[in-house]
């Protein structure tokens, strides 16, 4: 037997939970998926066409018959492309030529240099992929079923001779395996292969190569007599999406040791303690160049080569270690722990180590590393495979950064707002009260808020917010004293009544007795502050302000709201007082036009109000990428969708940017993404689309939403399935592999690998 008894029992166990969940297909059905696709683009079809047939046929991304789409995107009762192992991610270039959509260009080259094809050169491409697909499908006819790690190996090393373009591509081994499952494994990543050989405690082959461990697969499968597809599925459901090893060392300065901090405070920690937070790192060069001049910065006199390293290792703590990675907190060749990341990186000021990372302590057993690695370094990728097989082993038994507070501020000759802000402010100039009004997730609150604080602040202070001290801060925003700021912010609501808003009786206890007492409600107190303060300017945002009953909330007051109409008094009916609404206190509404139009809106209230409208922006996603994913061409491809197959209202009911977004900056990684389409867009959708499933099936595409059983593939979003989810978001849109943006996500992943091969060789 080649597992042990245990690893044994763990596959078994999880397949027959497979199977009793009806989560196992049966062999019958494998073996049609496979004949379909033999029948459609088996070698004999491949060698019957030419010209450009052979090159639609077999690159054209956007053609749903091509074979390139078959392997990356089809997922339907003829062919559930995902069950075979992903190849999603990445931009189009992984198939050595892909057609540009927006100009039907044919397209080949490198993340670093891509460049225009003419149709023959094209067709010359596609001839030689032909080709080597016929020689690689002759080496696997000829391959032993049962093959010995020498045959792989054998099989690899020629392979690479002759059909080199297609034997080191995920898609090329993915089609060999369509032909061949009984040879060939369908974990079409090298990484992951080794990965699951070390999960079931098995020392991976030598030798590199995408063909070089599938032996091992086939001879497990058979070990437990099923096909290797049944196998891995059940492999995949034994763990998360693959993950890396990391050992951390535990002392700073090679002296005091921080492992109690760590274990108490379930985390790991770092020295640097001499440079700043390093928020907003993001995995690619430009912020390995900003960690690279803090360290020259605050350390100076190292030596280059000594701040490039220790720079490299700073990079991986926070871009690169990812939540779900495993930390082995070190001594030497001891460690002390095993961990799981659960968490992004965090700065916590005044300590020796003050740059963590959030972890689940899964063992707190310590044992020495079978072969040392890393032990001059504090974060170190671990690689070797007894090291790693013994994590395994062992795992089976087993604050913001500180602010300093200032009197006094310099003044600064202020730029002039622009963009959005300058927009608020000119019509709050104008018309005294705006409506910011979008979709949701366009930032409406977001900007309200941003703009209120800086009018606030350059009108009081004359300075930008962020140079507030913090008790100027608390006069703007609020403190520990009721109404003693100048912004404010309410909330609109079906209850929300005229007596919240201006004035009204409310219940109250007086010696005993329960009497009503007239009150002053939030409009009436900011006006009488803004009145006794008439040398600064008040800011009162009402967040989703058509939520509310406008004519009732306002009553009389919108006879003086209007900018030519403010001091002039109105006697209020209730307390018979005299009231106005002063010259320098600003409103700004938001409004989700999801829930109305702003058509819908009190027409006295709708000639008040200067509107301007906040729409989908992706723009502000920048170049993000997330395994393959880009973010901007991704929501914009979604949007579209929503604009094509929802009737009513469609442009309201667009996704915004902002569920993209954490805080400022796009969000950084897949699981968060996930959550945030799972947890916050497919609800949403499902609410437009008033539950009718083959609505939402156009727009979310047939992978996430189970059209027979009229529900979302929740399980999807379980990390386990990673791969299969990211092929479910790329395949309503496969055109956007092509966009700018994955080509340059490319790109950076294509240098940061080569400088890691680098560092890895200088090591």
């Amino acid at each position: 037997m080649i597992l042990s008894d245990k690893m044994h029992q763990i596959v078994k166990e999880t397949y027959n939970k497979l199977d009793s969940e009806g989560k196992i297909v049966s062999i019958s059905k494998l073996s049609q998926y496979y004949e379909t696709f033999r029948e459609r683009f088996g070698i004999q079809k491949l060698k019957s066409l030419d010209g450009e047939t052979l090159l639609e046929t077999m690159h054209n991304t956007s053609n749903p018959d091509s074979l390139v789409y078959w392997l990356e995107y089809k997922n339907d009762e003829e062919f559930p492309s995902i069950s075979f192992g992903s190849i999603a991610g990445g931009s189009a270039l992984k198939f050595g030529i892909y057609k540009r959509k927006e100009t039907g260009a044919w397209m080949t080259g490198s993340p670093v240099s891509s460049r225009v094809l003419s149709t023959e050169e094209a067709i010359e491409i596609a001839r030689k992929h032909r080709d080597q697909l016929i020689a690689g499908s002759n080496l696997l006819s000829n391959l032993p079923v049962g093959g010995t790690d020498d045959d792989y190996r054998d099989l690899q090393n020629q392979m690479d001779k002759i059909a080199p373009d297609v034997s080191n591509s995920a898609w090329g081994h993915k089609y060999f395996h369509l032909l061949y499952p009984e040879k060939l494994d369908d974990y079409h990543n090298s990484d992951y292969q080794r990965f699951y050989l070390i999960k079931l405690q098995q020392t991976p082959p030598a030798g590199d190569g995408r063909y070089v461990c599938a032996g091992r697969y086939i001879a497990i499968a058979k070990e437990f007599d099923m096909p290797v597809n049944i196998l891995t599925k059940t492999l995949d459901a034994m763990t998360a999406n693959p993950y890396r090893y990391w050992r951390i060392g535990t002392k700073i300065g090679g002296v005091k040791s921080v492992w109690e901090l760590m274990k108490s405070e379930g985390c790991i920690a770092v020295g640097w303690h001499e440079l700043p937070p390093l928020n907003n790192i993001l995995y690619n060069k430009e912020s390995k160049e900003k960690i690279r001049a803090a360290m020259a910065a605050n350390y100076p006199g190292q030596l280059p080569q000594v701040i490039g390293r220790q720079t490299k290792q700073l990079f991986n703590y926070v871009a690169v270690i990812a939540e779900g990675d495993i930390v082995l907190p070190s001594d030497g060749i001891k460690v002390l722990g095993i961990g799981k990341v659960i968490g992004g990186y965090s700065y916590v000021p005044d300590s020796d180590a003050p740059h963590r990372r959030q972890v689940e302590w899964l063992s707190l057993d310590e044992w020495s590393m079978p072969d040392p690695e890393g032990l001059q370094t504090t974060v170190t990728q671990v690689k070797k495979h007894e090291n790693l097989i013994k994590v395994e082993q062992v795992l089976n038994q087993s604050p913001p950064s500180p602010t300093e507070t200032h009197d006094k501020i310099e003044v600064k000759k202020l730029s002039p707002l622009s963009g959005i802000l300058g927009r608020i402010q000119s019509v709050l100039e104008r018309k005294g009260q705006i409506i910011l009004y979008g979709p949701p997730g366009t930032g409406k609150t977001y900007w309200a808020e941003l703009a209120a604080n800086e009018l606030a602040a350059r009108s009081r202070y004359g300075v930008e917010f962020k140079q507030l001290s913090d008790d100027q801060n608390k006069s703007i925003i609020g403190g520990d004293k009721e109404n003693q700021n100048t912004v404010r912010i309410c909330c609109f609501h079906p209850a929300y009544g005229y007596e919240d808003f201006l004035e009204g009786y409310r219940p109250e206890e007086v010696d005993g007795a329960m009497v009503f007492k007239l009150r002053d409600g939030v409009f009436k107190k900011i006006c009488e502050d803004a009145k006794l303060n008439n040398n600064l300017n008040f800011y009162l945002i009402i967040d989703e302000i058509n939520r509310g009953d406008i004519p009732r909330i306002f009553g009389e007051l919108l006879t003086v709201l209007e900018k030519n109409k403010r001091n002039k008094s109105i006697i209020l009916p209730l307390s018979g007082e005299a009231f106005s609404v002063p010259e320098n206190l600003f409103i700004i509404g938001t409004m989700n036009t999801a829930d109305r139009s702003i058509a819908l809106l009190d027409t006295a209230l709708r000639r008040r109000f200067g509107f301007i409208e906040l729409m989908p922006d992706s723009a502000v996603l920048e170049n993000s990428v997330i395994e393959g994913i880009p973010l901007g061409p991704w929501l914009d491809a979604l949007n579209r969708r929503i604009l094509d197959h929802i009737e009513r209202d469609a442009k309201n009911l667009q996704i915004g940017h902002s569920y993209l977004l954490e805080g400022d900056h796009p969000v950084l990684d897949f699981m968060k993404f996930s959550k945030v389409i799972c947890e916050d867009i497919i609800p949403l959708l499902q609410e437009y689309c008033y539950e009718d499933y083959s609505i939402l099936e156009k727009i979310l595409g047939k992978g996430l939403v189970d059209m027979n059983n009229q529900k979302i593939r929740q399980d999807l979003f379980d990390q386990s399935q990673k791969d299969k989810l990211i092929q479910c978001l790329l395949a309503p849109c496969p055109e956007i592999a092509t966009t700018p943006q994955a080509i340059t996500a490319d790109l950076e992943k294509t240098e940061e690998d080569k400088e890691t091969t680098n560092d890895e060789q200088d090591s």
